[in-house]
């Protein structure tokens, strides 16, 4: 092979290596100013995440995780750096873009449910579909939460549900509309042990059914090792 080929070859190869990438970043940093001086959260972080991973995100409490995900996710904004999801430029987008590329390509577990009090079950799940547009959303909602185990809660309101089956909803809401990828950020952090290994199994088998990219920020070696990957952040320095 001469070197025109090779280069070429090589090229090629980075190519196809980026298109099968559903996150990549570089030179992301996050900086914020306090009265006595600013303070970096993420500092220069470059790594991707190809689709298909499951991917955890390690590290000490307040060690930038939480800040990590938000701006993968452009709810937060990077003081430099960029961001690509799917291929797009997040931070190119302005914020009505990067709502409508979450609503089109993310879902999201949080470890305080973010459920709405005043939607049934049902109508909590039905909220992305019906922002996306879906003309069958109540029909998709009560059969991801017939996959959760919720058929017969349908009609309930989060006050009415116990915590595990209130995270069970926050699943089925972030499967709803079959996103590409998907945010967990401490998924068990308001559950006990054994609830919380119950959504943890859950988040996986519809995470592998669903054919989804996990990315999940967790203090929890245990639940760390069930993803293939780790990226650690410590003192805003990321390693993936």
């Amino acid at each position: 092979m001469n070197a025109i080929s090779e280069a070429f070859t090589t090229q090629a190869a980075a190519h196809d290596a980026r298109a099968t990438d559903i996150v990549r970043v570089e030179g992301l940093t996050k900086q914020v100013s306090t009265p006595d001086h600013d303070l970096t959260i993420v500092r220069d972080a470059t790594f991707s995440v190809a689709a298909g991973e499951t991917v955890a995100v390690v590290g000490a409490s307040g060690s930038g995780k939480s800040t990590l995900l938000g701006l993968l996710a452009g709810l937060d904004v990077p003081s430099s750096g960029k961001v690509w999801v799917d291929g797009e430029d997040l931070f190119a987008l302005d914020e009505d873009g990067r709502a409508r590329l979450r609503g089109r390509l993310v879902g999201f577990v949080f470890q305080s449910f973010q459920l709405l009090p005043s939607l049934t079950a049902l109508e909590n799940v039905m909220l992305p579909l019906e922002l996306a547009g879906a003309n069958d959303a109540a029909a998709r909602a009560r059969q991801v939460l017939a996959e959760v185990g919720l058929a017969e809660r349908l009609g309930h309101y989060p006050r009415q549900l116990s915590g595990g089956e209130q995270q069970r909803v926050a699943v089925a809401r972030a499967f709803a509309t079959e996103p590409k990828l998907l945010f967990a950020d401490e998924p068990t952090g308001n559950l006990d042990s054994a609830t919380g290994a119950q959504v943890i199994d859950l988040l996986f088998r519809m995470n592998r059914e669903h054919g989804t990219t996990l990315v999940l920020v967790t203090h929890d070696a245990t639940l760390a090792g069930r993803c293939a990957r780790r990226i650690t952040i410590d003192a805003g320095v990321v390693s993936a």
